[in-house]
């Protein structure tokens, strides 16, 4: 049975029609602006491939608005190299989430259409094999290739044992934090733990009358569930049972005491009330305005600390560190980022010219230029040990060990179901709607039921 009869038999087994609200939280938090869709003008569904006036296969490649203009390079770089073989078209979508999801669920829903290549966020992986609509990669992307990358990208695209996509870029939770206010302190480390983060952030806040000391992302959306998952893990706890992902595991003491310390940061003064409502902008708006010592968020703050405009506070004055973890357990960071996925629906030919681009787009020359041109944070291994990269990318050299100890939200093929229910009790509980106790008790029931009953 070829690779296109066995997705289209899973795909008639296993597709379940998709609601709205289901395809609009598969957004995810990652900072990467638009969604990422590879659109082929080849047939999916029946005979071969377009082809090209100089008889290359062709296949449309498209991207949201890309300001730093490395994709466009990449996509005349891959040409030029494969000129009369293959041949990408690159079609910029609109940058609306909501607009590329209506197209992306209408394409899978008629059996595939003519989506070729997709890059998708990290936690779409195991909701689209699910439901046979990518292929398995696991024979093109063999162990000894895996291994190359970074493990929090390669778990995030792995379900059921198999491997559905490859990593491009990535993204991962870091503690910024104002060195030159932790120095006049007496400081001279980033806090370790979340109890010497209070302790400090209270300290420096009487010694500096900055008003906050520490800022993240509380909201009830995708951000806050990131968040609210990076207070469960680094007090040990866990959603899924890592043995076996049809177990919900939530219901603990130690995800209990991540919520409470999480609480803890609006009761003991540490964060903003407001933080219940802050996202990604009104948490770097705080921090970049000097009114904040410490915040949780994503790499890409630190360059908009270079612009006057856009900063009240100067790059010199900030460092990154990992995420404090509680009292022995590790330090952990949600995983964002982006993936190549290919469609299942697709001719074989068609496949192959989409896993040529996917092979030279995260190639390691690749990668460093999109990481030296425009701050993309690389997947390979080896490219966090290049001196060009370390000393040209600075986010990359301070944020090293955050980027390195990422790990994905719940890999599940109801993830978006279940992280619409945990966006709500995170929320709760960080407003003290509900106690830790209630909000992780319910989630338990919740998120059961959700994989029991399949979404």
């Amino acid at each position: 049975m070829t690779e296109r009869r066995r997705a289209e038999k899973a795909g008639g087994v296993l597709r379940r029609r998709l609601g709205r609200r289901e395809f609009l939280r598969l957004g995810g938090a990652s900072l990467a602006g638009a969604a990422l869709l590879g659109v082929a003008a080849c047939g999916g569904g029946g005979g071969g491939p377009q082809r090209a006036e100089d008889g290359s296969i062709l296949f449309n490649f498209s991207f949201g608005p890309d300001p730093s203009g490395t994709l466009q390079e990449l996509v005349k770089r891959f040409n030029e190299r494969y000129a009369g073989e293959y041949k990408a078209n690159w079609r910029e979508m609109p940058a609306q989430t909501e607009q590329y999801f209506d197209r992306l669920r209408t394409q899978f829903q008629a059996g595939g259409g003519d989506i070729a290549l997709i890059g998708g966020d990290v936690i779409w992986p195991a909701q689209f094999a699910a439901n046979g609509w990518i292929a398995d990669l696991s024979e093109r992307f063999p162990e000894s290739e895996r291994d190359k990358f970074l493990e929090g990208p390669i778990e995030a695209n792995t379900y059921e044992g198999k491997i559905y996509g490859v990593p491009w870029f990535t993204d991962a939770g870091m503690l910024y934090y104002r060195k030159d206010l932790l120095e006049e302190s007496g400081f001279s480390e980033p806090p370790k733990t979340w109890e010497e983060l209070k302790e400090m952030a209270l300290r420096i806040k009487q010694d500096s009358g900055v008003k906050f000391g520490f800022v993240f992302q509380g909201a009830d959306y995708e951000g806050g569930v990131v968040d609210g998952l990076e207070y469960i893990w680094t007090h040990g706890g866990e959603v899924l049972d890592p043995q076996d992902s049809t177990r919900v595991v939530i219901d603990s003491p130690e995800s209990v005491a991540g919520l409470k310390t999480e609480r803890s940061m609006i009761e003991e003064g540490v964060a903003p009330e407001a933080v219940v409502n802050y996202a990604e902008m009104e948490s770097h708006t705080a921090f970049l305005n000097g009114d904040a010592v410490f915040m949780r968020n994503w790499p890409y703050v630190y360059a908009l600390s270079s612009d006057p405009k856009q900063s009240k506070i100067k790059p010199e004055q900030i460092d990154i560190a990992r995420l404090p973890a509680a009292e022995g357990q590790e330090s952990v960071s949600g995983l964002g980022g982006w993936n190549f996925y290919i469609n299942a629906a697709m001719d074989e030919e068609t496949q192959n010219a989409a896993w040529e681009f996917v092979q030279f787009a995260t190639a390691p020359e690749q990668q460093k230029f999109r990481a030296l041109e425009g701050s993309f944070l690389p997947t390979l291994k080896e490219l966090y040990e290049d001196q060009e990269i370390l000393d040209r990318v600075p986010v990359i050299a301070l944020g090293k060990e955050a980027i390195l100890s990422t790990r994905p939200r719940p890999v599940s093929p109801y993830y978006s179901d279940m992280s619409l229910k945990m966006a709500e009790q995170f929320n709760a509980s960080l407003k003290g709607e509900v106690s830790p106790e209630e909000a992780i008790g319910t989630l338990q029931e919740e998120l059961q039921n959700i994989v029991d009953q399949g979404g």
